[in-house]
């Protein structure tokens, strides 16, 4: 089980419906179902891996996100989750606001730029770093627009987006990120985790 998978469920409520947008191969809407009785919707853009989840019997869409969100009705589900998807979108702002016009509340996790490892094999290698949260080279990466934890919220703070809560994941470990302890939990987390209502 990806510590993250647990992150995101210990944020949700139990009996809701959710939907996943961007699920891959349903991984995740597989272990909520499980630990939380969950009703989850995915929205898939990969072909094979909408077949994945049809084979293991979960609902899901293939869709583009970026073109699609507009089709589902406002407030159509309690939560939406984006599980290290955002920065593979070419508007990312757009899409958030779809996500937040589309569920009551919106999970954002993402691979976090600012994590310590990254900052030292960029400045050490000169290079993009190639690591367990960002595996591919450069010139066959789907994200687009990286970011850290710290631009997360800023960016948050700019659209008067409401932060519930932060996550920061760190191997095996968790922590809360607050304003106040922004500067060092956006250096030792891997993976930042947002609520946003």
């Amino acid at each position: 089980m990806k510590k993250e998978f647990k992150v995101i469920a210990d944020l949700l409520p139990n009996n809701i419906r959710v939907l996943d947008v961007g699920c891959g191969d349903g991984s995740l809407m597989n272990f909520l179902q499980k630990e939380k009785n969950i009703e989850v919707r995915g929205l898939e853009l990969n072909k094979d891996n909408v077949q994945k989840c049809i084979h293991k019997g979960l609902p899901v869409i293939q869709g583009d996100a970026e073109t699609e969100l507009h089709q589902f009705p406002k407030q159509s589900f309690d939560y939406v989750v984006l599980s290290q998807t955002l920065q593979a979108f070419y508007e990312p702002d757009k899409v958030l606001k779809e996500l937040l016009r589309i569920g009551k509340s919106v999970i954002v996790s993402i691979p976090n730029f600012g994590y310590w490892k990254v900052r030292t094999k960029l400045l050490f290698f000169g290079k993009m770093p190639v690591t367990k949260t960002l595996p591919n080279k450069w010139y066959n990466t789907p994200n687009l627009h990286m970011c850290t934890i710290k631009d997360l919220f800023n960016f948050c703070d700019e659209q008067s987006f409401q932060i519930k809560k932060v996550v920061g994941v760190n191997e095996d470990k968790t922590s809360l990120i607050k304003k106040s302890n922004l500067e060092i939990k956006n250096l030792f987390s891997k993976l930042g985790i947002f609520l946003i209502g």
